[in-house]
């Protein structure tokens, strides 16, 4: 509403009753921004002007609670968390090492390859292999499991012939004949290091530490833009957000893999629930409510691999934009009747309110045209010294966010930093696409659950055009194409009428739904081969 008071106010004004610095700003000196052209205006014109400014507003309070982020970062990223004791060797603890997946068989080998390489005694390590598959995974992980159980292994294949609760489920059901005081997981493309589990371990000597989680890190990330872009994205998150949560006493959240728990936090905090797509999120938080204490390690990955098409990355995303709003529709009055700092509240409102930006920036990506018809051809010339610092503002909260985290991690990171507008404008690109899922969310709608493709892309060399489980086109991405153009035409027209201080901006909308759109359609106009309907998704359960 801010936004509505800041356009409302100038036509019931006199042009003397308004301060000098504003008369100015708003008309004057030989230009036509004279108060005059202001009264030509009609309802739909101030429909057009009042959103405009109010979506603005809005996006630059969740920059500003990005930058509050970066500053955390920067004020605690030194803080590196140090193990309360260490277990004497003959009093390790035994773990299981819980495997879930769902039609794997380009890497399950190579998961068990590396989950088998763990340094950790063998009679105090259980191997869980959580299988819903119903292709050729089945085969290839029976016949796995069966080889290292042969060479001494613990290890035990479980297969449901149904995928209730997707995940979770699997978990739950994995969980009920575990045998491991302590339960690491590891998704199905990642890789853990035969230290792993002892990097984590030694946490638990603290009682009241309920999970460790590692960073992740990506063995393909130079395999072609997208992974390149995608790898700093993630880097945002685990770098700065993560570490900025973590080390300021608030609350953070198990990423789903690559991560141990106590097994008494899990049971004690509810189990995992299937009410959600984000069961990791879901959990993270009703434990920490009750007290368990997480820890983060930035300084200690895991390797994994990254979707490598533009289709498989839009569904993982909007997987993860649905399931952290539902957790929040589920988790937030509870949480606001805690008695938790508000600091911690007001973080966790914004944790789970940010992937509702989506809508916004769709709305405002189709505002751009018309208020820079209206605005201009009404002699609002100088409203550009307005929005253009809060879209600067907004801009350079994403731009600081994901340069921190190279800079923190990367020593050629500023050969990194090249992309970063890259970044910024996928960001955009992904908008329509993460705004279905908040409006999924919004209207009660239940949508199929599709996982992300895992193809064992290690290298430019490998191919995965032709591979099973990849995800065609969708009426999302002819969307995508459709705003793309739209974005021509109002870059043409701000050519046109010489408004060159807000090109740059256009710029980033046109390149990030043109990449999304144009990407989406060519890879999946390319794909050879199309996996049955089951391999990216099951369409007999919903959430």
């Amino acid at each position: 509403m801010v936004g509505w008071f800041l356009v409302w106010q100038a036509p019931v004004m006199s042009h003397g009753a308004l301060p000098r610095i504003v008369q100015r700003v708003l008309g004057g000196q030989g230009r036509p921004g004279n108060l005059s052209y202001l009264y030509t205006l009609d309802a739909f014109d101030w429909i057009i002007i009042g959103s405009y400014f109010t979506i603005l507003i809005l996006l630059s309070i969740y920059g500003a609670y990005r930058f509050r982020l970066v500053y955390l970062f920067l004020r605690y990223r030194h803080l590196r968390p140090r193990p309360r004791g260490y277990f004497p060797e003959r009093q390790l603890p035994r773990i299981t090492v819980q495997l879930p997946m769902f039609n794997e068989m380009y890497v399950v080998e190579r998961l068990l390859k590396a989950v088998t390489s763990l340094d950790y005694p063998r009679h105090l390590l259980q191997i869980q292999v959580l299988d819903d598959s119903v292709d050729e995974t089945v085969e290839i992980a029976r016949r796995e499991v069966e080889r290292y159980r042969a060479e001494g292994f613990d290890i035990v294949y479980i297969h449901r012939d149904h995928r209730e609760g997707f995940k979770a489920g699997a978990l739950a059901h994995g969980l009920k004949s575990a045998t491991g005081e302590f339960i690491a997981i590891f998704d199905a493309d990642f890789i853990p290091r035969p230290d792993t589990l002892r990097k984590m371990i030694h946490f638990f000597t603290d009682p009241r530490v309920g999970m460790v989680q590692m960073r992740w890190s990506y063995i393909n990330a130079d395999y072609n833009l997208l992974t390149r872009l995608q790898q700093i994205m993630l880097d945002g998150h685990f770098v700065v957000e993560q570490v900025a949560r973590s080390r300021a006493n608030g609350f953070f959240n198990f990423n789903g893999t690559a991560g141990m728990w106590r097994r008494t936090a899990i049971e004690w905090s509810g189990g995992w629930q299937t009410d959600t797509l984000a069961e990791d999120t879901d959990l993270s938080y009703r434990a920490q409510l009750l007290g368990w204490k997480f820890v983060y390690l930035l300084e200690e990955d895991v390797p994994s691999e990254l979707p490598v098409d533009m289709n498989s990355f839009k569904v993982q995303q909007r997987r993860w934009a649905k399931g952290v709003l539902q957790v929040g529709r589920k988790l937030i009055g509870r949480i606001f009747r805690t008695d938790l700092p508000w600091r911690v509240k007001l973080e966790l409102f914004f944790r789970f309110t940010n992937n509702a930006n989506a809508p916004l920036i769709v709305l405002l990506s189709l505002l751009h045209w018309p208020v820079l018809i209206v605005r201009f051809s009404q002699g609002w010339f100088h409203l550009v010294l307005l929005d253009a610092p809060v879209l600067l503002f907004a801009t350079a909260s994403v731009i600081t966010f994901y340069a921190v985290a190279i800079r923190h991690l990367y020593p050629d990171w500023k050969k990194q930093a090249r992309y970063l507008p890259l970044v910024m404008a996928l960001g955009l690109g992904m908008a329509i696409n993460n705004a279905r899922a908040v409006m999924e969310v919004l209207l009660g709608l239940r949508s199929a659950f599709a996982r992300t493709p895992k193809l064992k892309i290690e290298s430019r060399r490998d191919e995965w055009r032709g591979k099973k489980y990849l995800f065609g086109n969708d009426l999302l991405s002819l969307a995508e194409l459709g705003v793309a153009i739209y974005f021509v035409g109002t870059v043409a027209y701000a050519v046109k009428m010489q408004i060159w201080g807000t090109i740059p901006f256009l710029l980033l909308f046109l390149l990030g739904y043109g990449f999304t759109g144009t990407v989406s359609l060519a890879q999946g106009q390319r794909l050879v081969h199309r996996a049955p309907s089951h391999a990216g998704s099951d369409e007999r359960f919903h959430l």
